[in-house]
This record gives C-alpha cells, sequence and structure tokens, in this order.
C-alpha cells in the first residue's frame, strides 16, 4: 500500500487504511523498541557494577529525557511541515524547509547542550544524591549533553523521513544504534577480563570506565546513527533529499551565481520558523513542565533511600517496554494526520487517528498482561540485587493497568501534532502529571512507599488517556492546525 495514495486524493477503505497504518506502524515500533532496549542493555549492564552506580545512574536519568526531549520537540516543527508539504505533492517545500530545520535544529542543540554542561555538576545534588553516587551522576550526565547537537540532528533526520512516509530505513538505523551500543558498552563498561562461551575461554578487552564507560558507549552509537541518517535522509529519500542525484535541480542552478541566496537558503525563512515555533514552542514547553514533574518525583523517591532510587529507575526502564509499541503507533500516526491534512483531507485525517488510537490501546493493553505476568522476570534481568528486583515488581504490576488509557494518550497526541494542533494537547499533558500524579504521589509516597508513587502515576495515566480520547472525539484538534498553503 502506497502512501502517496493520500496526495493522490483517491478514496481509502477502511482495509487500505489499516493495510498503509500497520506499514508505517511496525517498522517505527522496532525503532521504538530497539530504543528501550538499548536503556535495558545500558541498565543491566551497569546493574552489574553494584547498587550506586544504578543509583547514579537513575538519578539523574528524568534530567536526561528532559533535555532528549526538550531537543526531540523543537525539531518535530518542522518535520511536521515537511509532512504537510509531502501530502499537497510539493516536495520542492518539503525540501527547502528540511534544509532549513537542519541549521535551526544544529544551533537549538549547541545552546541546550551548553544549558546542560553548565548544571552537569551540581544537578545529582540538587536532585538529593548522596556522595557516593553524585560524582559518577554529573559525568554520566555531563557526556550526554555534550552530545547534543549531533543527537538533534538525528531526530530530524529521523523526523523527515517519516515525514516522507520512510519508516523503515530510519527503523533499521535504529536497531543498528542498539547494536552499536551492545559492542560499545562491551569494550568501555567492563575491565578486561576472561570470558567462557560454549566451552571456549578468551580474553575479551576492555577499558573498564563503568557509568562513565556505559554513557561513551552510548554516545558513540547514536552519533554514527545520526550520520547515517543524514546521509541517507539528505541524498536518497527523493521526496526530501536536496544533494545529489535527487536535488532540486532548478532551485540549484536558479542560485548558481547568487552566493547570499544561496547561504540564505539554509536559514529558516519567518514562515518556516513561525510554524515550526508554533508546533515545537508548545511541546517543548510541555516536555520540559512534564520532566520537571518526573524530576519531582524524583526527588519523592530519593529519601526512600538508594535501593528505592534504583528500583524506580530500573521500573520506569522496564515499563517503556509497554509504551515504546505506543509511541512507534503515535509516529506513524503524526505522519498519516499530517499528510493528510496537508492534502486538504481532514474526514481522512480524523478515521486515521481513530484507527490509529484504538491500533495503540490493543496492542499496549497486551503489553500491559504481559508486563504483569514477566514483571519479575524483568527486573531480575536489570538487577541481581533482591530488594531492587522486588520493589520494581510490585511497582511494575500496579502500572501495568494503566497501558491501555496511557495509550490513548500517547496516539492520541501524535494524531495532533501531526495537524499541527499543539497548545492544547501540551497543557492537558503537563497538567495532568502536575495536578493528579505528583501531589497523589507526595501524598502516598508516605504511606505506601514506592508503591505509592506508581499507584499514583496509574491514576494519573488513566486520566490522561480520558481526555484525550475526549478532545479526539470533539473534533477540535482539526480546526487548530497549521494553515497551509496550496
Amino acid at each position: 500500500m502506497n502512501i502517496e495514495l493520500i496526495s493522490s486524493g483517491q478514496p481509502l477503505t477502511f482495509r487500505q487504511r489499516l493495510s498503509l497504518t500497520a506499514r508505517l506502524a511496525w517498522p517505527a515500533i522496532i525503532a521504538q523498541l530497539s530504543s528501550i532496549l538499548m536503556q535495558y542493555i545500558d541498565a543491566a549492564m551497569v546493574g552489574r557494577l553494584g547498587a550506586d552506580p544504578s543509583a547514579a545512574v537513575g538519578l539523574v536519568s528524568t534530567s536526561l529525557w528532559l533535555f532528549w526531549g526538550v531537543c526531540s520537540a523543537a525539531t518535530v516543527g518542522f518535520s511536521v511541515q515537511i509532512a504537510h508539504r509531502i501530502g499537497a505533492a510539493d516536495h520542492n517545500s518539503a525540501k527547502r524547509i528540511f534544509r532549513q530545520g537542519i541549521t535551526g535544529s544544529f544551533i537549538f542543540g549547541v545552546i541546550v547542550g551548553l544549558i546542560g554542561l553548565l548544571i552537569a555538576k551540581p544537578l545529582p545534588h540538587w536532585l538529593g544524591g548522596t556522595e557516593a553516587v553524585c560524582g559518577q551522576a554529573s559525568l554520566y550526565f555531563a557526556v550526554f549533553v555534550a552530545a547534543l547537537p549531533l543527537l538533534t540532528l538525528n531526530y530530524l533526520g529521523s523526523g523527515a523521513l517519516r515525514a516522507a512516509g520512510n519508516m523503515i530505513v530510519a527503523g533499521g538505523l535504529n536497531v543498528m544504534m542498539c547494536g552499536l551500543d551492545v559492542v560499545f558498552n562491551l569494550f568501555l563498561i567492563f575491565p578486561t577480563r576472561e570470558v567462557a562461551i560454549a566451552g571456549m575461554e578468551f580474553t575479551l578487552p576492555g577499558a573498564g570506565l563503568g557509568v562513565l564507560g556505559a554513557a561513551l558507549g552510548t554516545v558513540a552509537a547514536e552519533i554514527v546513527t545520526a550520520a547515517s541518517i543524514l546521509w541517507y535522509a539528505t541524498t536518497r529519500e527523493k521526496r526530501i533529499a536536496f544533494l545529489g542525484k535527487y536535488r532540486d535541480r532548478p532551485v540549484e542552478e536558479e542560485m548558481k551565481d547568487r552566493k547570499i541566496k544561496k547561504r540564505s537558503h539554509w536559514i529558516p525563512s519567518g514562515s518556516v520558523l513561525h510554524n515550526a515555533v508554533r508546533v515545537a514552542a508548545p511541546m517543548t514547553l510541555e516536555h520540559a513542565v512534564i520532566c520537571g514533574a518526573q524530576i519531582m518525583i524524583t526527588v519523592i523517591v530519593a529519601p526512600l533511600g538508594v535501593f528505592a532510587i534504583a528500583a524506580n529507575s530500573f521500573a520506569v526502564t522496564a515499563e517503556a517496554l509497554c509504551y515504546m509499541p505506543g509511541y512507534g503507533i503515535a509516529d506513524a500516526a503524526t505522519t498519516l494526520t499530517g499528510q493528510s491534512y496537508g492534502a486538504g483531507r481532514k474526514d481522512l485525517a480524523k478515521k486515521f487517528g481513530w484507527l490509529t488510537v484504538g491500533l495503540g490501546m490493543i496492542i499496549m493493553g497486551v503489553m500491559g498482561v504481559a508486563l504483569w505476568v514477566w514483571s519479575p522476570d524483568v527486573m531480575a534481568l536489570l538487577s541481581p540485587v533482591k530488594e531492587i528486583q522486588d520493589m520494581g515488581t510490585s511497582s511494575l504490576r500496579i502500572e501495568a493497568w494503566a497501558e491501555p488509557m496511557f495509550a490513548a494518550a500517547i496516539v492520541g497526541y501524535g494524531v495532533m501534532v501531526g495537524v499541527g494542533d499543539t497548545v492544547i494537547p501540551a497543557i492537558m499533558n503537563f497538567s495532568s502529571i502536575w495536578l493528579v500524579r505528583v501531589p497523589l504521589a507526595a501524598i502516598l509516597a508516605g504511606t505506601m512507599g514506592l508503591n505509592g508513587v506508581w499507584l499514583a502515576m496509574c491514576i494519573e495515566l488513566s486520566f490522561r488517556g480520558a481526555i484525550f480520547l475526549w478532545r479526539l472525539a470533539s473534533g477540535a484538534w482539526l480546526k487548530h492546525g497549521l494553515k497551509t498553503k496550496d
């Protein structure tokens, strides 16, 4: 099933819509699962070093999500516009927006990275970490934020490929990143050691860098992947490539002897920047506010002890196995509703919205059941410490009940982002977590410990899913999208 059917104006049957959704969703789901698998790998490898290194990683993990998420959200403003122009069959404009997005995204990544480096040393102390973990936590955080400029380009390149309907390449390269992460971590985290495989013993060299090695290994894998994604997007994806055989030849010839105009072609124009800010600013603010709430949850968990900090971090990583398929479907939803909206087919956008949300709720509901059943095995994989395993298992079994409604919130948000409606959905997201989850967690942690924190999460996610279903049904999101040009 070809995604160009959307821009062609041809009617699509339910079967065709389902086929197209599945074709886009499965590579995106695999990409998201590979991303969480990378976190599993890091968590499991660091977990073998003991409770303090695990706590050091867990202490700053939510702060890293803040910085990663802000950079990712900033690139969505460009990728949504690319999807709209492709939906309108205006590929030249899509290429121009992509080129300008590279400049804008890189500059934004540099600014955010510098901010991160400035706070890297005091951050673990602000979060209530002990002296035993603060030094390692600071170093781990600093390595990741230093790589943010290139990681931001990775987000943009992946988003541009998804906007063009190419989920396979973006997904495949992210799977490659997972494999590279394993290889780099094996050599960087642990010292040189004797390894036995199939009865054969050999010496495996290692740098023995511990927590620092985990950060360096993951960053190295991300950098290689970012370079690969950008190369493919700029030279091989014909709808957005502006280099090589797919470059925009008429524009290139027009600018041949006009160097000033050619340079300005990389600078975001007023209209492109305005639309990018309109889409991305609410998402960026929303992500910052939500991560601020997650950091507050970390502060609430910190007094419960090192085991609670580590168990909370590992449980969050384990639970991501359930919701990452939802984010993969949300990526597909953003592409499908974005191209439909750009093609002027609002009815089709609404049909894709309901289809993707329903699919997400079914898949994440099944994943929630699996999480409830296998949570002890997952926690045993992530940590050898019995106390951490028991606390994490109990927390996961509480939260597993919220997975279907969590899917409604995740995919519903992706549907609305596709048309450029981000202000109200962003307010819905951060209001829910700040007005429901944080107060409940603060109250319940005192009597129920870590279980109380996760019960608050379960209640809040169910509430958030309900309000996103309400907005999806209202159709208001279609009235607040970007104004597209014919």
